[in-house]
């Protein structure tokens, strides 16, 4: 046995407990089941606070003016609170909206997730955590408590970072954007609030760093697909294509002829290093929204977006990262620095690398049919069908990229790479910051 597996279609599950439930949202049920040591991840719903998400099919679908690049302008955006109602602008026959006002799908989420592979999409992840982290000792202070090499970056810069625990478990991937008075963190809908805690409680009293939650202030959106880049071009944004991971600019509004409303918009996607994300007030996020529409991006909900999530192999918290896998286990290379002193968790990581302690690694399975949550995987099987896919931990020397695997007792599936892991480069205690 290499494994245990976490799925079953549509439907969240939560090791925790042996209750069955059911919400009204969408019909969508929910279990909690016993916590296990190997986890595959399959469609579940953003905000559950499952260690085991469910398997999803997908069907395939038929898919469906240059202007000269703007240079940025030079702010710190930090819009005051408005009071205005996004979901307003958002509102077309089929939209369903979760209890906590996080929209679940535009009713085309086969459509948006061919469209995302072929065109381009716009999601809003206004759900997601936004941290303000200010104070003239902000650098630092991040670069001491999480896994990236915050001093090596500078202004208009950014990176992924990941907050550990001690022993270098993983809490939550960060995309961080560096600033001119500020950093801004996007941090996933489960974990906004404990970040936030955690980090206020390493503040010393003589640090200069102030940690302010502007989720409520701001938007976010994602825009996402191979069209993407024309999209920007369109919006006199072109110049930020082609730019590191992380780049961000601040533009007025004004000249995406959408209002004089600021814009930050940034390089990546939250879940991938292609797209980009859209940063802005909520006083101008309903004419940004609509005016991404009109250039031809189509909406793309939260169920869809999760589903992109896993096919992309991006782990998240309270489903492939939990406190029972460690940041290297987890495939999150690109985020680690070796080489920039201590950090929290950095004695740990760098263990695991001299003694080749990595006992496990997440992978990409492609299944032949749905599987039940806690299913064992196994290194046998038969061969593995195109139309089910999760995310799981699968043990070094057991099974690598193209073997076969077994769920269960019958249910065969193959190792494969996913976008966001594959991108990830293993260091070695030599490697460069």
């Amino acid at each position: 046995m290499v494994g245990l597996l976490s799925s079953v279609s549509h439907a969240i599950f939560t090791p925790t407990t042996s209750t069955l439930h059911r919400r009204s949202v969408n019909q969508t049920r929910c279990c909690r089941l016993p916590s296990s040591s190997f986890r595959l991840s399959m469609f579940s719903s953003l905000g559950s606070q499952s260690n085991a998400v469910c398997i999803f099919s997908r069907k395939p679908l038929s898919s469906t003016t240059d202007r000269a690049p703007l240079a940025a302008i030079p702010f710190d955006i930090y819009p005051p609170p408005i009071d205005h109602d996004l979901h307003d602008d958002m509102a077309i026959a089929g939209v369903k909206v979760s209890e906590d006002w996080v929209i679940e799908t535009f009713d085309n989420d086969e459509e948006a997730l061919d469209v995302v592979d072929n065109g381009t999409v716009v999601v809003d992840l206004s759900h997601y955590g936004r941290l303000r982290v200010s104070g003239e000792d902000r650098i630092q202070f991040l670069h001491n408590q999480s896994t990236a090499n915050f001093e090596a970056l500078s202004e208009g810069g950014g990176c992924d970072t990941v907050f550990v625990t001690p022993t270098a478990r993983t809490i939550d991937i960060a995309q961080a954007w560096i600033m001119k008075t500020a950093v801004t963190l996007v941090v996933s809908p489960l974990t906004s609030g404990s970040i936030s805690e955690m980090l206020k409680k390493y503040i010393f009293f003589a640090d200069k760093v102030e940690i302010q939650d502007i989720s409520e202030k701001t938007c976010l959106f994602a825009l996402v697909g191979p069209k993407s880049n024309q999209v920007m071009v369109d919006l006199n944004l072109g110049d930020l294509i082609g730019q590191p991971y992380g780049s961000h600019k601040h533009y007025n509004a004004i000249y995406m002829q959408v209002g004089g409303n600021p814009v930050t918009v940034a390089v990546g996607s939250v879940v991938s290093e292609e797209g980009f994300s859209l940063l802005m007030s909520p006083a101008g996020a309903g004419l940004i929204w609509k005016t991404l529409l009109s250039h031809g991006a189509t909406p793309m909900g939260s169920n869809a977006w999760e589903t992109y999530r896993i096919l992309q192999g991006r782990p998240a918290p309270g489903s492939e990262l939990t406190d029972e896998f460690n940041v290297l286990e987890a495939g999150l290379w690109n985020a680690v620095s070796l080489n920039k002193g201590c950090y929290k968790g950095q004695e740990t990581i760098s263990r695991l690398i001299t003694y080749d302690g990595i006992k496990q690694k997440l992978w990409g399975i492609q299944l032949s049919s749905p599987v039940e949550p806690g299913t064992p995987i196994t290194v046998d099987g038969k061969k593995s069908g195109n139309d089910h896919f999760g995310l799981g931990y699968i043990k070094r020397k057991a099974a690598s990229k193209g073997d076969t695997v077994v769920v269960g007792d019958n249910i065969s599936g193959t190792v494969v790479e996913v976008p966001y892991l594959a991108r990830q480069r293993p260091l070695t205690l030599n490697s460069k910051p």
